[in-house]
């Protein structure tokens, strides 16, 4: 089985070694070809004391910047980067993808923003029909780069993994052929199962949902600044009440577009369409925080993680409004559910009150009179990720 990953995120440093030592050939499409070993490691590390158990290594079967040398023989696709550049990674491997192949599979480890959209939107603008999508929900395992293109450190996989795939009755031979060999043949769980509809991913997987409340509680109660990098409170093992209670409230806003979905498609289970607390306990198999707050300051893989800053002149240091967690969040994330809940009757103050204030300071004007602003989110190319940016004009039509 030959194996491409498209690079652009931690999850490759532990991809590639997962699968190279299950047997796939490991293709690696990348920016930086230079900057990557042969060899790629990485270590297992103990989640709660960091003690390396394990050490796997994969071995780089080609490497380039150019799709052409490493799609053709794919058997399975794997984008690893952020959500907003999803859709230009396609369009750059969609004219190489092997047409004679029975099936290509074609998918992403973090299933934010509607991928399956996007795909389609690649399988008509070239014309494939051998193309078969899926998409992680959650990233498998908590992990970070130790050394770029050389090694990389993975916390454990969660209990439970959730993807969907489309056609649906291909998920059993995804399953044997990777899901496996990227969780359960290392840790001895994290087992996969199948999700009924991407859009259950959609509207469930936290970044979207976390990133922007917690930067929004930092912008009320630091104004977004901090004098010194010591004064920069840590973005999850400092969480406080105001960014919980901020996240409860988009949360809040979420669940009820959920609960319009489900009253919209009611022949769909929308199982694995949760909450975010709900979705942790089933994500860990069990979970002891029954509040947001301490679901952070408890956990020891998120411990590290600090607030993205960007050294201001003068020495302070302020928030970082050109990260993933506005590029990708906002666009890709909180905007989708936002028209969905429109389209349905769903009134999201919250939802509102975070676009308009990420708005003011990147300057994107995304809502208009009350509404997703049409217009202005699909003016440019690949803007927004919201349905019409695909074609999808009704919400009865967002369902595979």
């Amino acid at each position: 089985l030959i194996t491409a990953v498209f690079v652009g995120g931690n999850s490759a440093h532990v991809l590639i070694p997962l699968l190279s030592a299950s047997q796939h050939k490991v293709n690696l499409l990348t920016r930086r070809p230079e900057a990557w070993s042969k060899t790629v490691a990485c270590q297992l590390q103990s989640p709660s004391t960091a003690d390396i158990l394990h050490v796997v290594k994969g071995e780089i079967n080609k490497k380039s910047s150019d799709p052409a040398d490493v799609i053709p023989e794919a058997d399975v696709i794997v984008l690893c980067m952020p959500v907003h550049q999803y859709r230009d990674a396609l369009t750059r491997l969609a004219p190489h993808i092997n047409r004679s192949k029975k099936d290509v599979y074609v998918g992403t480890v973090y299933g934010q923003a509607g991928f399956n959209w996007m795909v389609h939107e690649m399988e008509r603008s070239f014309n494939l029909t051998n193309v078969v999508t899926f998409a992680v929900g959650l990233i498998p395992w908590i992990s970070r780069t130790i050394k770029y293109g050389e090694l990389g450190a993975n916390y454990g996989t969660k209990a439970v993994n959730v993807a969907a795939v489309t056609p649906p009755e291909k998920f059993d031979e995804l399953d044997r052929i990777f899901f496996q060999d990227i969780t359960v043949r290392w840790h001895k769980n994290g087992r996969f199962h199948q999700a009924c509809s991407f859009l259950s991913l959609t509207l469930s997987v936290d970044n979207q949902i976390i990133h922007p409340s917690r930067c929004y509680g930092l912008w009320k109660r630091y104004g977004g600044m901090w004098k010194s990098e010591e004064d920069i409170p840590f973005f999850y093992k400092d969480f406080d009440d105001i960014s919980a209670e901020y996240i409860q409230k988009m949360d809040d806003d979420y669940s009820k577009v959920r609960e319009a979905v489900r009253k919209a498609f009611p022949d769909r289970e929308f199982k694995y369409m949760l909450d975010y607390l709900s979705l942790e306990r089933v994500s860990h198999g069990k979970s002891e925080n029954d509040n947001i707050k301490d679901s952070f300051r408890n956990s020891a893989q998120l411990a590290l993680i600090k607030t993205p800053t960007v050294e201001l002149d003068g020495g302070a240091y302020g928030l970082n409004t050109n990260c993933r967690f506005f590029t990708d969040d906002i666009p890709y994330g909180v905007l989708i559910a936002r028209w969905i809940g429109q389209e349905l009757g769903v009134e999201t103050p919250f939802i509102d009150e975070i676009i308009e204030w990420v708005g003011s300071i990147r300057g994107e004007k995304f809502l208009k009179d009350g509404k997703v602003d049409l217009e202005y989110c699909l003016s440019g190319s690949h803007t927004t990720g919201i349905p019409p940016a695909y074609g999808i004009k009704s919400v009865m039509d967002i369902l595979d």
